[in-house]
This record gives structure tokens, sequence and C-alpha cells, in this order.
């Protein structure tokens, strides 16, 4: 059954009114994205340690730590909270001043750079920012012959890793090069993993719609578009891909706003990290005036709806799907454990509420 909150929303959208004078939906106190926000935040800061990468030769802070980071020091900045911001800051300047290693030899450990990146953009202090294009222009090192990344593998979680760190290095440098590489990268992804339905597998050897596999490429997508020219060669392609994307997710969202485990299978779980990626890409995609139709507003506004049922008071959200590998077994990933408070679907949450509330 819908809520009095989705009925009021869905009964504006119809009518073509605004949900407040100021045209911005107002949510209740439970539901507030700043609100929301902010116990995401503190949640993070009160962690003592990092989540640390360790896969052999790969090692750093894990990137799920740093998109929650990345995700933290945005709405704060947005906010401006200087308090949190200063946590923030200080709580991410121990990775230098502990020389906290980065093999900076993977997709998974480079996309820390979009950390000290943001964290530039809101202070300006240029050790972030040496620390984060270090990463950025390291991914390009020595590129393959066709240009894309030595890091190239072909997993749909890239999109976001690889085209996240160029896109910031652009932010902050204004030069072309970065959201080039990002636009040649994801195209190839596309044209390489998206299924004739919208979706993505999770890899090449792996035919399954995995939803936060799915969430990376769709906030990804929606992150690359924020910035990249329709004049890039890349653009319509990227363009193309990311509409029909969204409209296979409108088709595939659950009556109460969230996804699931397996896109296409309802009677896998419902899950957190997902819905919260998805969420972000149709605001940011809204506000900017790429998807057209109030479907895709009705969309975002459910999954918020639904999603902040699962967040605790302490800032903690539950049924997120721990970290997952490719698999070519469909069991795998219906039978995969959830936790709760995990930072791979607490990064997400903080997109989301930065989403809801910038005006784009």
């Amino acid at each position: 059954m819908r809520t009095a909150l989705t009925v009021a929303i869905i009964l504006c959208l119809i009518s073509g009114c605004s949900t407040s004078g100021s045209g911005k939906t107002e949510f209740p106190p439970d539901k507030n994205p700043a609100e929301t926000g902010r116990k995401v935040i503190d949640d993070l800061l009160s962690r003592p340690d990092f989540m640390m990468y360790n896969a052999g030769d790969v090692r750093a802070v894990h990137y799920a730590e740093a998109c929650a980071g990345f995700g933290a020091a945005r709405l704060a900045g947005f906010l401006g909270d200087k308090d949190r911001l200063r946590k923030i800051t200080e709580r991410y300047s121990r990775v230098l001043n502990e020389n906290f290693e980065n093999t900076a030899n993977h997709v998974d450990v480079n996309v820390y750079g979009i950390l000290p990146l943001e964290l530039y953009r809101q202070n300006k202090d240029k050790k972030f920012l040496d620390q984060g294009l270090e990463l950025a222009d390291g991914q390009w090192k020595d590129p393959l012959s066709d240009g894309l990344t030595k890091q190239t593998r072909y997993w749909i979680d890239d999109i976001w890793m690889i085209a996240s760190l160029q896109i910031q290095a652009y932010r902050v440098t204004g030069r072309m090069i970065y959201l080039d590489r990002a636009a040649l990268e994801t195209d190839t992804y596309i044209k390489k993993l998206q299924q004739p339905n919208g979706l993505f597998h999770h890899g090449e050897d792996a035919p399954f719609f995995w939803g936060r596999g799915n969430g990376w490429v769709a906030a990804g997508l929606a992150e690359l578009l924020t910035e990249l020219p329709e004049k890039n060669p890349h653009y319509q392609s990227i363009v193309a891909g990311y509409r029909k994307m969204m409209d296979a997710l409108v088709l595939f969202q659950s009556q109460d706003g969230m996804w699931n485990q397996l896109i296409d299978n309802k009677d896998s779980f419902k899950e957190t990290s997902s819905t919260a990626m998805f969420g972000y890409a149709m605001a940011v995609g809204s506000k900017k005036g790429i998807l057209k139709g109030k479907q895709y507003q009705e969309a975002y506004l459910k999954a918020w709806e639904a999603l902040t049922g699962y967040i605790n008071s302490e800032g903690k959200i539950n049924n997120v799907c721990i970290g997952t590998p490719k698999s070519n077994d469909v069991n795998f990933y219906l039978n995969r454990p959830t936790s709760e408070g995990d930072l791979h679907g607490q990064a997400p949450v903080l997109w989301f509420a930065y989403s809801l509330l910038a005006g784009y």
C-alpha cells in the first residue's frame, strides 16, 4: 500500500504542481535528506578505523570508504556545515599524514582520488589536489593501444570507478583530457556490456543483472553527463545508453519503491545500495533535464521514501549486499549475505541525499 507521502507526490506530479511554494519537495522530518545525510555522515565519522582493501598486490583505503567520504564532503559542503566538513577533512588527512599505502594499480584503489579531489574543491588545500591528480593521471600511464586505461577489465563497476575519478580531475582543473578519457572508457563499456533491455551484465562472463553493479553504472553515467559537453564524440551514445537504462529501471522498480538484488528477479531480496544509486541517477538526470517525464521524478521520490525506512536512528542502512565478485551462477547472487552499515550502502545514501537537495 502506498503511504500518504507517495500519494501526495503522485497527485502533485499528475497535477503539474510543485510540492511546496518554493518548487522544492517537502519531506517529513524522518525523511528529510539534509537530516538523514547528517546522520549518515556522523556514522562515518564515528568509525575509528578505515575500511581497507587488501587483495594481494592491490592495497589501499577501500573504495567504499572513499565513496562514502566523497559523498560526505560534497553534502557537508553543500549544506555549509563547516564543523562536519572540518571533521571529514581531519579524518582523511590521516591517509596522507600516516602514509597509508595505495598501490595505484587497479580501478578499486585509484578511485580513492575522488575523495581528496572533493576535499580540494571544498577547502582548496593543495595537498589534496596533488593526491587526487596523481591517482587520476596514473590511471592513464601507459594506456592501451586503443586509448583505454590499462586498468580496463570490463566489470560494470568500472563505469563509476574510472569515470568518477576522471570527472573529478576535470572539475578541479578544467582540462578536457579528463572528460575525454571518461567518455571513451564509458562508451566502450556501454557497447560491451549493455543488453537489449537496457540493463548491464555484471561482466562478459557473468550474464546477470546484479543490482549494485548496475547501480555503479547508473551513477557513473549520471555523473559523467553532468559535465560532458554535447559536442564530445561519445556524448550521443552515452546519453542514449543512460536513457535506455533509466527506462528499464522504471519498469523494474517494485511498487514500494525498491529494486531487487537481481533487478529482473522479483523473488530476490530488496537491496538498498542499488536503490540509492538508481534514485541518485534519476534525480540527477531529471534535474539536469536529460530525463524528460514525470515518471522519473515519481520513481526517485518513491525510492527515497522507501529507502529511508531501512535507515536506523544511528544512520546505518540495512539490507546492503556485501562485496560481490562476478559469477556465472545465479544462486551466488540470490544467496549473497546482507549487512547493516556497510559503506557500500552508506555511500550512495549520501549521494542520493545530495541530489535531492542540489539544484544542478
